[in-house]
């Protein structure tokens, strides 16, 4: 490992509380903090990996779900080459809906044997390996949630509706939240065997199972997403404070700190959600949004934004094509590049980590052509289908985990 490698590990491990919002980021974000820009670009990365596991193949049985399996599931997703932050996924979560969503939210099979026809795969559980404690200072617990995949259409076919939170905030009704994040982190269906349970009741039991089991090591809780990931990371993690779901049982050990670190979230709820939000004082978030992305703006009226913002923008960056459009302002690896690179009120731009602009291609046409990075270069080999040793080709596109 490189002495300069070493130092970033060693002083991430030093100031993890600091990263993690301790003090409001104050200081950090103008001009952004190097470590912090590892740090947010490294849970960008985690809700990326969500993205990068999901099958949308709809000839597949197994569309919507997650095309690996836990064991390997970060060296499938290209996150252990030249990365010091190690984990190993625990949990896998599942979601469904109660109320009609856009079909941008859950992907549908056309195979009559589909593996789900009410639930699709929507994030998971990691938890810092030893290796990554070391460097991370801390046993960390992650919880990431996948956004959607589709265009930015769903943002016209959603209704907007505040509803109150009752799982999450008991018989405070002030808070109230949008019905659709709402529905996806809350909804059980008897009929799908991975959704006997929400996606709520999921996360919140691994989490309760991993608190106790670290109870006697520097714990921290990590949620992120991306898009309606980051509304859903929002909700889960006001969830788990306000439910004490960070905190051990043994009544003698306090509470670990839990940070929502979001990427173009969309608002969650209203004044009386940020107001709840504000008021716990383990519960830090900050959302990233680039200057052109849509999604943050909504929706438009009656909602209010939590924590601290980064705003990055992506059209100052020489690598990319401009000014570029709705898609790639979105994009979550043209954001991660922009956390990158941005310089703040200084303006201008300049990769001050070194990240791989390659990876902004990687389901975009967003680099300059000049820099010869093939456009949405990430397609699983021959789309899943795999010659058998008769010649013919079959569609094996899953790793057996969850069922």
């Amino acid at each position: 490992m490189g002495l300069k490698n070493k130092k970033m590990e060693d002083s991430i491990a030093k100031k993890w509380r600091q990263l993690s919002g301790e003090n409001h980021w104050k200081g950090l974000l103008d001009p952004l903090d190097i470590d912090l820009r590892r740090y947010m670009i490294h849970y960008g990365e985690m809700a990326q990996a969500a993205y990068d596991a999901f099958n949308t193949e709809k000839a597949s049985k197994y569309a919507g779900s997650s095309r690996y399996a836990k064991t390997d599931f970060f060296s499938k997703v290209c996150l252990e080459n030249g990365n010091p932050f190690k984990y190993s996924v625990t949990k896998f979560l599942y979601a469904t809906s109660k109320i009609d969503l856009p079909d941008a939210f859950i992907i549908k099979s056309f195979s009559r044997e589909a593996w789900s026809r009410e639930s699709n795969w929507i994030g998971y559980v990691a938890v810092a390996t030893d290796e990554g404690k070391a460097v991370l200072g801390r046993r960390d617990i992650v919880i990431a949630w996948r956004g959607t995949v589709q265009t930015l259409e769903w943002v016209n076919d959603l209704e907007f509706i505040l509803v109150p939170a009752p799982k999450v905030f008991g018989n405070n009704t002030d808070p109230k939240v949008h019905q659709g994040w709402y529905s996806i982190y809350t909804s059980e269906d008897p009929r799908s065997p991975f959704n006997k349970t929400s996606a709520r009741n999921q996360v919140l039991s691994e989490v309760s199972r991993l608190v106790e089991k670290y109870k006697n090591e520097e714990i921290s809780i990590t949620v992120t997403g991306h898009s309606l990931g980051a509304a859903v990371a929002t909700l889960n993690a006001v969830d788990i404070v306000a439910n004490g779901y960070n905190k051990p049982t043994d009544p003698y050990l306090k509470a670990c700190p839990v940070t929502a670190i979001v990427f173009a979230s969309p608002r969650v709820g209203d004044i009386n959600f940020e107001k709840v939000f504000s008021g716990y004082k383990d519960l830090k978030t900050i959302r990233v949004r680039n200057e052109l992305d849509i999604v943050p703006n909504y929706p438009l009226i009656g909602y209010s934004d939590v924590g601290e913002e980064l705003k990055i923008d992506t059209r100052k960056s020489m690598y990319l094509k401009s000014p570029g459009n709705p898609s790639s302002w979105h994009n979550l690896e043209a954001y991660l590049h922009g956390v990158a690179g941005t310089q703040g009120s200084r303006g201008g731009f300049k990769l001050e980590v070194n990240r791989d602009i390659a990876l902004v291609n990687k389901t975009l046409d967003g680099l300059k052509d000049e820099y010869l990075i093939p456009v949405s270069w990430r397609v699983v080999q021959n789309k899943g289908m795999v010659q058998q040793p008769d010649g013919s080709w079959k569609l094996m596109d899953h790793e057996d985990d969850d069922f």
